[in-house]
């Protein structure tokens, strides 16, 4: 073997298979040796991530304590131990022992939501790939996935997790699901064939990749990258010099803090000297009750209560968020999303449901729509209504006699299912695809026509096949009838570009009447009508044959039997909660990787504003260079966007001024979903590197449950305004009635005589005032149920402040 491969070839996807397994020493029929193996996984380390430690519990306890207002409280701790001290009181120093109990008790309340959401987090997590089969000293052996290095030979099945980047080698009908890379709903098609080098992550057929499934057929590749090397681990990398921001609350609870500890400064620099220009200090002891009183308006003007009560009132709110299948991380984020003037979204798996389902038929007698949604059998396949048909045009799917075979609908669903090798499957809770998600929503087509696939597999022997593959862009298979045992059924499936060009004719109302010449013009219609739909079309023809032999030349003379129109349909009631987040004044963008005439279309379903402009790409932003604002604004439909382009987004509608939320469930969105102000990420489909990336993620991967949260968190946002209102005139009471005790002590007959100084209150009562006046009512507000016209008021905006002039004036009234 040759020496030990340290640096992933260049470019693999553009060079010969032979050239690139030269370059990594190995050979694809014995794979590499073991003891090879061995000594490249000591040189180039295990095939892994690498993943910085959580937190230890310590630093969490000491996170707790970074709030400006928390600093402040002990300040005045320590400025009560040393007036205790100097004072020479008995007993323990009441008034820090209560301001640090309540400083522990916040602390803890912190911890405690923080290490529930990270238990939380971990059981959500997902895509675990142990081991792997790869061939060594040339036999097949099953290894940890740990344990591959490049120059590995990789066995792929459908149903596989890739483990690592590799080169092609062979392929047969082999599609890999790689949204989680690129965004993109539908499989890609694997060809060992190099393709151009400059060709888009989405476009290298010639390669699969860490992260991605294997969803039909079988193949091949050999390694070319693993660990931090492959594409998921650049993203990674990325994901790791992308900051994460402060929250708009912790922002603004930080300014409070720093407000609210120069406020304290000035009033005891102001009581003090006023005291001494009243009443003099002529003694030590005289000093120690001056400085008594500055512990006492310190005490009076920091409204201890407020970091607990803060706490307890976000941790309720987390809660309730959670009842709503919204998990937050970290306490702050639940004000952050009632801040959210924007939310951008991915399309695949977020407003749409990721999986394939048929919606149009078109054969040459009629036209059909397939109703339901999901690979299960319910949904029917209905002549499409026509002006004379009205509304109500008939249900050939149940309509007896036969009636959508005479129509060609089940003839070319019958061919449609004899091409395809997925099946469906009800898993207990739900139907399932089993293999490709095109195929398999043909096959669920087939079931809500009425066809019993079962029985299919029974009557029709499948003899000879070519397999699928990105040049021809079409799968033809031989099948035998049993109730017709000297007539060969050849079926072809695959891109109407590709089919159409081989058919003659098109079929009668069944394939055994006399067929039609094809009418090209007729169909090249069809097939762009769909297309402005944002369906996928696939062409299904036919031909009975004597031979069993089958070769690429016997796809000729085909008649036609119809044209498929395949989409990934939007989530139920999506379009709902994308208007009730554009009333409340949220602007939704979607960021996808799919083609722009696909994200127009869904972007228009769901109601998205500005869906009727062309989409954006990835080019027009490269091309406008860092002068993009003004696309920004113009648009909300971005599509064929890599994702650097999604962390630009973030990054330049944060520079705007807007606090965004950002969506996915893609490796591919990670970068993207730390640098925004709310990063969330679907739980059930999500990547466990975009939940590791996220700030909340959704439980039930449903886009309506963002618009709940941020119904929660302008709710607790209202919450805590109320009792910070609440708790700050309290406090200005205290200060006031200890300023003017101070000043005018001889007016209401507080004269010190020969004791010094005598202020209206100590420290400790005001304490206790504090604990039987302060906490409890303010946390009654900050429990106050929602307001049901909060999602009728625009976002709070950055510049927007908690603290503001009308709260102000107010808490001077009520003081």
């Amino acid at each position: 073997m040759a020496s030990v491969m340290l640096v992933p070839p260049s470019r693999p996807h553009g060079r010969p298979v032979d050239a690139v397994v030269e370059e990594l020493g190995s050979d694809v029929d014995d794979g590499l040796c073991q003891r090879v193996a061995e000594e490249r996984l000591l040189a180039v380390g295990p095939n892994v991530m690498d993943e910085p430690p959580g937190p230890t519990w310590w630093r969490q306890v000491l996170g707790q304590f970074r709030s400006p207002l928390v600093l402040l409280l002990a300040g005045a701790i320590v400025i009560s131990i040393v007036a205790w001290v100097l004072d020479g009181s008995p007993g323990a120093p009441l008034d820090a022992l209560v301001i640090a109990s309540i400083m522990i008790a916040n602390a803890a309340i912190g911890v405690f939501q923080e290490r529930s959401a990270e238990t939380a987090v971990a059981q959500l997590r997902s895509m675990v790939t142990e081991t792997a089969t790869v061939i060594r000293d040339g036999r097949q052996h099953h290894v940890d996935t740990a344990d591959l290095v490049p120059g590995d030979v990789l066995v792929l099945r459908a149903g596989d997790t890739v483990p690592a980047d590799g080169r092609v080698v062979s392929a047969h009908s082999l599609s890999a699901a790689e949204a989680v890379l690129t965004g993109e709903s539908e499989p890609v098609h694997k060809d060992p064939a190099p393709v151009d080098h400059t060709a888009s992550l989405g476009d290298r057929t010639s390669m699969v990749f860490a992260a991605t499934s294997i969803t039909s057929g079988r193949g091949s590749a050999i390694v070319t990258a693993t660990g931090m090397s492959t594409e998921v681990g650049d993203i990674a990398v990325l994901l790791g010099e992308t900051e994460e921001p402060p929250t708009p609350l912790e922002r603004e609870i930080g300014r409070v803090g720093r407000l609210l500890g120069i406020a304290v400064v000035v009033i005891v620099a102001v009581v003090v000297a006023v005291t001494v220009l009243v009443s003099g200090v002529e003694s030590g002891s005289e000093a120690v009750e001056l400085l008594l009183i500055g512990v006492s308006l310190a005490v009076a003007a920091v409204p201890e209560g407020l970091p607990a009560v803060l706490s307890l009132v976000l941790a309720m709110g987390v809660r309730r968020m959670a009842r709503r299948n919204a998990l937050l991380k970290r306490l702050p984020f639940a004000e952050t999303l009632g801040s959210t003037t924007v939310i951008c979204t991915d399309k695949t798996g977020t407003l749409t449901r990721n999986e394939m389902v048929v919606r149009r038929l078109a054969t040459p007698s009629m036209a059909y729509e397939v109703t339901g949604s999901g690979y299960g059998p319910d949904g029917d396949v209905r002549a499409a209504a026509t002006a004379e048909d009205g509304p109500d045009a008939r249900n050939v799917s149940t309509e007896p006699g036969g009636t959508a075979e005479a129509d060609g609908a089940m003839s070319a669903l019958t061919a449609a299912v004899l091409a395809s090798d997925a099946s469906v499957r009800h898993d207990g809770s739900e139907w399932r695809a089993v293999g490709d998600p095109t195929e398999a929503a043909l096959v669920a087509a087939a079931g809500k026509a009425g066809l019993d696939v079962g029985a299919l597999a029974t009557r029709y022997e499948r003899v000879g096949e070519i397999p699928f593959d990105s040049h021809r862009k079409r799968m033809t298979t031989l099948n035998r009838d049993a109730h017709h045992p000297g007539r060969l059924l050849m079926v072809t499936k695959g891109a109407p570009d590709f089919v159409l060009p081989l058919c003659t004719h098109t079929s009668g109302r069944t394939m055994d009447e006399p067929a039609e010449p094809i009418d090209l013009d007729r169909w090249t219609g069809t097939i762009e009508a769909f297309a402005d739909e944002a369906l996928r079309t696939l062409a299904i023809a036919y031909r009975t044959v004597d031979s069993i032999s089958l070769a690429n030349a016997d796809e000729r003379d085909l008649t036609l039997l119809g044209i498929v129109g395949i989409m990934d349909p939007p989530r139920p009631h999506i379009d709902e909660a994308v208007d009730e987040a554009q009333l409340a004044g949220i602007r939704v963008i979607m960021i996808t990787g799919d083609h722009p005439r696909t994200a127009a279309n869904i972007a228009r379903q769901v109601g998205i504003d500005d869906a009727d402009r062309r989409p954006l790409t990835g080019e027009d932003l490269d091309r406008a260079g860092e002068d993009f604002g003004p696309l920004i604004d113009g648009s909300s439909v971005f599509s064929r966007v890599a994702p650097r382009h999604k962390l630009m987004l973030v990054e330049a509608l944060q520079a705007e001024g807007d606090v965004v939320a950002m969506t996915g469930d893609g490796v591919n969105d990670a970068p993207a979903l730390k640098a925004a102000d709310i990063g969330i990420a679907m739980g059930v489909t999500g990547s466990d590197v975009s939940k590791g990336a996220a700030d909340m993620i959704l439980t039930d991967d449903n886009f309506a449950t963002i618009v709940a949260a941020v119904e929660e968190g302008r709710s607790i946002f209202a919450n805590i305004a109320s009792f910070i209102r609440y708790l700050l005139s309290s406090n200005a009471g205290e200060v006031l009635t200890m300023f003017l005790g101070v000043v005018f002590a001889t007016v209401i007959g507080l004269e010190a005589g020969e004791e010094g100084v005598i202020a209206p209150l100590a420290a400790t009562q005001i304490l206790w005032i504090n604990l039987l006046t302060d906490s409890g009512p303010a946390l009654a507000l900050g429990i106050d149920p929602l307001d049901p016209a909060v999602m009728r008021r625009r976002p709070r905006s950055r510049q927007d402040r908690l603290i503001d002039r009308d709260m102000i004036v107010s808490i001077g009234i009520i003081a």
